[in-house]
């Protein structure tokens, strides 16, 4: 098929890549001029696991090209997807002002029928009043809304979608129904499900999954939070609970709250359309409250040991993105911890592979940023684990001792066992667990 995929962020490259490696001719549209040609010269503007394979692949090959110009990328496009953002506004509702411009401007240019596909997260609602704003200029034969949300994690954003869980299409019009059918069909050969529905219930679908998955995770946080006071161990609890087959094993490793583009956002829109519905999903809110306190707990960790002024003390941050296998920083822990150290008078010296240009976007000089996990180490006076990146998992805990200025760690993802800290003589708290060898270190 001729495919157009209008925003090329992770979800619009990501579509536009896997779509064209399965054949099909796709144009990417964006308007960011500098973006564009970087992506015509073989640039992959993100960090994706996997991608970049792809997209060499599929643009050497013809199949996957790049423009500014969306009247020439739709005219000859069977489908046209929406892959546009739709950030926070200041009430927490979802932002639709770019993709119901781009409907508008459809309006004008479409002059055969065409599906129009909402790949972005939307609210419920959303195909309607993109069905209004194409409708303002053209007949309704000349074209279909479909809801396809996507169910991408970044860092196995390309598996996600290569290999799909389940495929949700939202139509009530069999001309695209069968369509879309036979687009997703190379992506779902072993059996997984396309799951045909109503445009409203795929738009809520999207949102039920990631805020329930959030739920888990701050559900999770306040178990570790009351297990650190009545002595319990959040990973045997964690290790209990998952061997449940009603409950299962995902979603349950406590730490210092989400981030990224996806669930912060999701919550608050969906708890702001249960408003606009005069619902009062309590529960959801409750997430947000315990979230964003979670997002600190390492600080106050730090300020229980250290003391609350923290002037003269030097911080090593191992980890900036807000997971690993990305460079994405948005509503990254990270960043908060980083604003509240800086306040308390510390200085932080920091190490991510892959999110570091991003972070000195924001911070420039104010914090230090060194090319290794150890450089970030020498002459600090603790160390704080933010992102569970493979290359933190089984460090040498010689050559920690020997850098740091007192063997000291503050974990926010659990990756240590706490007998290898123990017989290291490294002071060691985690998130859930009990503080390893507390006595053998002066805190002046």
């Amino acid at each position: 098929m001729r495919i157009a995929v209008v925003g090329t962020g992770y979800v619009g490259l990501v579509t536009g890549t896997c779509f064209a490696e399965t054949g099909n001719q796709v144009i990417c549209v964006d308007i960011d001029e500098v973006k564009v040609k970087k992506m015509q010269s073989g640039v992959v503007p993100i960090y994706e696991p996997g991608l970049e394979i792809l997209f060499e692949r599929n643009t050497k090959q013809g199949r996957l090209e790049f423009t500014t110009d969306l009247n020439a990328a739709i005219q000859d496009a069977e489908i046209i997807f929406l892959a546009l953002p739709t950030p926070p506004g200041e009430d927490g509702s979802a932002d639709l002002s770019y993709i119901l411009g781009v409907a508008r401007q459809l309006s004008v240019l479409i002059k055969d029928y065409k599906i129009i596909v909402d790949k972005s997260t939307v609210p419920v609602g959303t195909a309607e009043k993109v069905t209004e704003a194409l409708a303002n200029n053209l007949d309704s034969d000349l074209f279909d809304v479909v809801s396809n949300p996507e169910f991408l994690r970044e860092g196995v954003a390309v598996d996600d979608f290569m290999k799909p869980d389940r495929v949700v299409i939202g139509t009530n019009s069999e001309r695209a129904r069968e369509k879309m059918r036979k687009l997703y069909a190379p992506f779902v050969r072993q059996g997984n499900p396309v799951i045909f529905m109503d445009e409203r219930s795929a738009e809520m679908t999207k949102y039920a999954a990631n805020s329930y998955l959030a739920t888990r995770i701050s559900f999770m946080n306040e178990i570790a939070n009351l297990c650190e006071k009545v002595g319990a161990d959040v990973d045997k609890v964690r290790r209990g609970i998952g061997s449940d087959t009603r409950i299962g094993k995902r979603f349950l490793f406590p730490g210092v709250g989400y981030g990224g583009s996806c669930f912060p956002k999701d919550v608050q829109a969906l708890e702001k359309t249960a408003g606009e519905y005069s619902y009062d999903f309590k529960i959801l809110k409750s997430v947000m409250e315990v979230n964003a306190r979670q997002k600190t707990s390492l600080v106050r960790k730090i300020k229980r040991f250290f003391g609350e002024n923290l002037t003269g003390k030097t911080l090593a941050m191992w980890g900036l993105a807000f997971k690993p296998n990305t460079d994405d920083i948005r509503e990254a822990p990270a960043l908060y911890m980083i604003d509240e150290f800086l306040d308390a008078g510390a200085k932080v010296v920091a190490y991510d592979p892959e999110a570091m240009e991003n972070v000195k976007a924001i911070y420039g000089d104010k914090i230090n940023f060194v090319n290794s996990k150890y450089e970030a180490l020498s002459g600090a006076d603790a160390l704080a684990i933010v992102t569970e990146w493979s290359v933190f998992r089984a460090p040498d805990f010689h050559e920690i001792k020997s850098l740091l200025n007192q063997p000291v760690i503050f974990d926010g993802r659990n990756l240590y066992d706490l007998e290898d800290l123990e017989k290291n003589g490294i002071y060691y708290e985690s998130i859930g667990r009990q503080v390893v060898n507390q006595k053998i270190i002066s805190t002046s």
